[in-house]
């Protein structure tokens, strides 16, 4: 019946493997940052939809002109007017257009030698915004990045120059939004990636490793200026979602049904390093480490499930699980490091493999935290609103009364103290009750003591002289005579 329980609260938070992937059924995985689509479907969604009100936009346009042009018409204004009106909301119009679709795609065309001597003679002397005083990491990053590519030679060479030509293109587009310097770097990635593949002949595997170190060399100089910028609201978000945290700190795991027993020493230190784990990406500035983060807190998770239920865990054990950690650890910035890894991390690595799948399940349970209530939880909507005004608290069990920032080790002494103070209590029952299971035994035997004086002293021993020895038994018999004669043997012959 338990069993039946825990499988109708769990309805709640059940997440199908099909409800991960993009919703176009490409294949890939989806993200909810995305409206549930991977990164390339969204590319071209958002393409589409930037073109239509560009062509919404041209189409109001002319129908502004046409009512303008009739206006005018009839009031016999000059049409030079009108045509100047026009130009200059078409030259407004087109000039938009043109700094929205431009991308970093440019960067590859073909140009003239000068062009590219300009262009070279550009990057050897890169703009004051990115030269400038590097931290101890970037310089670091930097000179890694610089020995990888000379193991790549010419390609290597190629690979430094475009990404040098990029963080100078960047440079000098800070005013952009940050939907549009995403779409840049989404550019470069596969740009370079098509490079090394179609121009260089890299293997697959050497072109995957490329890509992360570029990654890492590109994003480690930009993270300062794209990570939760000004223009956008990421930094409400994290607010809002740390506020909504904070205000579930009385979920329990038994509500989430969660199959994790905290009480195994083994399984608490597997959600302790869970809970660092996620909360160290905050300290990543690489979306590709800030995966890492989240991939290994995943495994931790799954560790932690197979040692409570003894057998492999499954995604409907995972993902609940994963909304526990979420809600104990209460990660600093995590919808500005959920954005920032949607927005610049290689989508190869979104899309496919073990980090995108951990990626979706936290974005998934970061969506299920913000729409969390009753019907979730499997409680009225009474309870769950009392709860959250913190009029009152769930009873929790023992192992729950503890705060979650308490240390795992004052948790372990006031346990201990509670066990000692219950074994002093029934070793003082068990001396208590020894006493006087004595004092009832030497009670009860001076009892029988004084009963058997008693009636021996009632009823006194009385020991009477030795009688004489009994005489034969025909002594008396004085009719002697009067007997039979003894029987005699008789023998029988033949």
């Amino acid at each position: 019946r338990r069993k039946m329980n825990l499988k109708s609260e769990r309805r709640g938070i059940h997440v199908d493997q099909s409800e991960l992937l993009c919703k176009k059924g490409c294949g890939y995985y989806g993200n909810p940052a995305w409206q549930g689509f991977c990164s390339k479907c969204w590319r071209e969604e958002y393409h589409k939809a930037r073109q239509k009100q560009i062509q919404e936009d041209w189409e109001l346009a002319e129908r502004l002109q046409r009512e303008e042009e009739e206006a005018y018409a009839s009031s016999q204004s000059t049409q030079g007017a009108q045509s100047l009106t026009f130009s200059k909301f078409e030259e407004k119009k087109t000039n938009e257009k043109t700094r929205k679709v431009t991308t970093v795609k440019k960067f590859f065309t073909a140009s003239s030698r000068a062009g590219a001597k300009k262009e070279i003679q550009e990057a050897k002397a890169p703009s004051p915004a990115i030269h400038r005083q590097a931290s101890i990491e970037t310089d670091r990053v930097s000179k890694e990045f610089i020995e990888f590519i000379r193991t790549y030679q010419k390609p290597g060479q190629d690979i430094y120059k475009q990404c040098k030509l990029f963080l100078d293109t960047m440079s000098h587009k800070r005013d952009l939004s940050i939907e549009e310097q995403s779409e840049c770097a989404q550019d470069f990635y596969q740009n370079v990636a098509d490079r090394l593949q179609t121009r260089w002949k890299v293997p697959p595997e050497k072109v995957e490793k490329a890509m992360d170190e570029v990654e890492k060399y590109i994003m480690t100089r930009q993270y300062k200026y794209v990570f939760c910028p000004e223009t956008t609201d990421d930094e409400k978000k994290d607010l809002a979602v740390q506020k909504r945290i904070r205000a579930l700190h009385w979920v329990t795991p038994q509500m989430l049904c969660v199959p994790v027993s905290e009480e195994i020493p083994e399984v608490s230190d597997m959600v302790v390093k869970a809970i660092t784990d996620i909360i160290e990406m905050d300290s990543k500035r690489v979306p590709r480490d800030k995966l890492a983060c989240i991939t290994k807190c995943s495994k931790h998770i799954f560790n932690a499930i197979k040692i409570t239920k003894n057998e492999p865990a499954s995604a409907d054990d995972f993902l609940p699980t994963l909304i526990y950690i979420v809600l104990k650890g209460n990660p600093p910035r995590l919808q500005s490091n959920i954005q920032y890894i949607t927005r610049f991390c290689n989508p190869s690595r979104l899309m496919t493999g073990e980090d995108g799948y951990y990626f979706t399940n936290l974005c998934c349970a970061v969506a299920f935290i913000e729409k969390l209530d009753a019907q979730s939880l499997n409680l009225s909507q009474e309870d769950f609103d009392r709860f959250m005004t913190g009029q009152t608290s769930p009873k929790k069990q023992e192992s729950d009364s503890f705060s979650p920032d308490v240390c795992l080790g004052v948790k372990q002494m006031c346990k201990s103290l509670d066990l000692l103070s219950q074994l002093n209590e029934r070793q003082e029952r068990i001396v208590s009750e020894a006493k006087k299971l004595e004092k009832d035994l030497i009670d009860w035997t001076d009892g029988i003591t004084k009963e058997v004086e008693d009636i021996v002293e009632k009823y006194p021993l009385e020991i009477k002289p030795k009688s004489q020895a009994l005489a034969a038994i025909d002594s008396e018999n004085v009719e002697n005579d009067k007997l039979p004669p003894p029987l005699q043997p008789q023998v029988y012959a033949g």
